[in-house]
């Protein structure tokens, strides 16, 4: 709390006072002053692209190879584990479950039997990200697992993909799906053309993704829809309304595999794909950011949803557009995306840094104060955003010093690996009522984290980058795409079904 109100006082003095950079308080100008920051030092004392590797291997991975993970079929990957990887037990509660359950957060782990295909897709990237660190077939396989039970199982032959399997039925009815469960049912499959280039799989890619843009676009409102149909989900106290305008509605599209996907699809889609994610960048920037606070605003349904505290109004999801609005205007050539991305991401970024923790807050709660607890996936796309801003300006990576040391020191949980979901900002201790695996959070966040920071830790200490694909003919090798980055193919080396690919320059 002193730490909030020494901050508040300040802006306050600023704000009344008028103080510009350059000026005192007594209204003359003095030199204008830039910080002096030791860059070697600040690259030298980041941890090696082989931490990441390890991260990966040692630290993540040990989760999610566990048999419990990987579903009876193989591929047919559980919404719910406990903390040390075992299945639940609906009349058996783990400990974690039975917390959840006690305060509040029964929507995380309803046990309605249901399994979620967003959870679904979301484990079947991480193994596409596994493989694509460390070159090993078996997370590949993993992989195409849970692309071959997607395909047979989770497609609606009438259009788009459903939400979630409940007593082998699969459902919900089509109007009542979430444009968000649309988009995220695509990461799983679209990371997995990535990688390969099948173009057996990507003919379902493009079904469904024109089926979210022709189902869910409200041409009035200028934005895609949250349902097409109002309905009560079974989950506990979740219901879903055609008012909702919802930020993640669009955030997701371009997240969740647009952003990544795009510059590896033949064309016309690619020209296509960038069209559209330039339309739906340019709707969050309009629509949803707050010029007054400097970060999005999570649903514009009313003025009472327009608010400080609201669900989704917080650093994470706000940083996160920003890293994909700066994306996106690169793509497109568009310097007003590629700007207004890049400066109030800066912003946001020293805002949200906690210097006393050396990591990330969450948000401003309701009374205007800073939330230090810490979210993974939060802390994940703070990360991300800083280190793709450190490949244009590497000052920033002074952040990622401190921040990547908190993440490796508290956020894993050292016995049965993976990323704790929540950790109290005054303690530092794990808070075991969010269970480490649930209906939201999977695999995803910790991999990608995993690939960003290995990926441009790697380019700022000047060492090539080294990742493998699966493609399914060499000429696919033309095409190649670091992630979301671009960068310099210095050598390709195939071995049996797999390419070694060494980049430089990413940018």
């Amino acid at each position: 709390m002193k730490r909030f109100y020494a901050f508040f006082i300040v802006l306050c003095f600023v704000s009344a006072f008028g103080i510009r950079n350059g000026e005192t308080a007594t209204g003359t100008t003095a030199p204008p002053t830039v910080p002096a920051y030791d860059i070697d030092k600040i690259v030298k004392d980041l941890p090696d692209g082989q931490r990441w590797i390890k991260h990966m291997e040692e630290e993540l991975l040990p989760f999610w190879t566990m048999k419990t993970a990987l579903g009876n079929p193989v591929g047919g990957f559980p919404t719910y584990r406990a903390n040390d990887g075992s299945l639940v037990d609906p009349n058996n509660l783990p400990p974690e479950y039975k917390a959840a359950m006690a305060g509040g957060l029964c929507g995380l782990v309803d046990q309605s039997k249901q399994d979620y295909v967003r959870v679904h897709a979301r484990q079947t990237f991480g193994y596409g990200i596994a493989f694509q660190m460390t070159g090993k077939e078996e997370y590949l396989d993993h992989m195409k697992a849970g692309v071959d039970y997607f395909r047979k199982n989770a497609i609606d032959k009438n259009g788009g993909a459903y939400s979630y399997k409940e007593n082998g039925v699969w459902g919900p009815a089509s109007p009542e799906r979430t444009s968000q469960d649309m988009a995220y049912a695509l990461s799983g499959i679209g990371f997995y053309y990535y990688l390969t280039r099948d173009e057996d799989v990507l003919p379902d890619i493009l079904k469904i993704k024109n089926y979210i843009f022709e189902t869910y676009f409200d041409k009035e409102l200028g934005l895609l829809k949250w349902v097409n149909k109002d309905s009560k989900s079974k989950v506990c106290g979740d219901e879903n309304t055609t008012s909702q305008r919802e930020l993640v509605a669009q955030l997701d599209q371009v997240y969740a595999y647009m952003t990544w996907l795009t510059p590896s699809l033949p064309e016309p889609y690619q020209t296509e794909w960038k069209k559209d994610l330039h339309k739906v960048a340019t709707i969050m920037m309009e629509q949803f950011f707050s010029e007054k606070y400097g970060f999005f605003w999570g649903r514009i349904t009313s003025s009472a949803t327009k608010k400080i505290g609201e669900p989704h109004t917080d650093f994470g999801h706000s940083i996160k557009t920003l890293w994909l609005i700066y994306q996106i205007g690169k793509y497109t050539n568009d310097m007003a995306l590629v700007n207004f991305g890049k400066e109030n991401a800066i912003r946001l970024i020293d805002v949200a840094y906690d210097p006393y923790t050396g990591s990330w807050t969450k948000r401003f709660d309701a009374n205007g104060v800073l939330d230090y607890d810490k979210e993974w996936w939060s802390l994940d796309e703070l990360d991300q955003t800083t280190a793709t801003i450190s490949l244009v300006d590497p000052s920033y990576a002074r952040y990622l010093v401190k921040t990547y040391d908190y993440w490796f020191t508290y956020m894993i949980d050292q016995k049965y690996k993976e990323a704790w979901h929540y950790v109290d900002g005054k303690t530092n201790k794990p808070v075991l009522k969010y269970p480490k695996q649930h209906s939201w959070k999977n695999f995803l966040h910790t991999s990608e984290h995993a690939l960003v920071g290995y990926m441009t830790t790697q380019q700022l200490k000047g060492k090539p980058i080294t990742l493998y694909y699966a493609f399914k003919d060499k000429k696919s090798t033309d095409f190649i795409h670091p992630y979301f980055y671009a960068g310099k193919v210095t050598h390709i080396t195939q071995i049996g079904n797999v390419y070694k690919v060494e980049i430089q320059d990413l940018r």
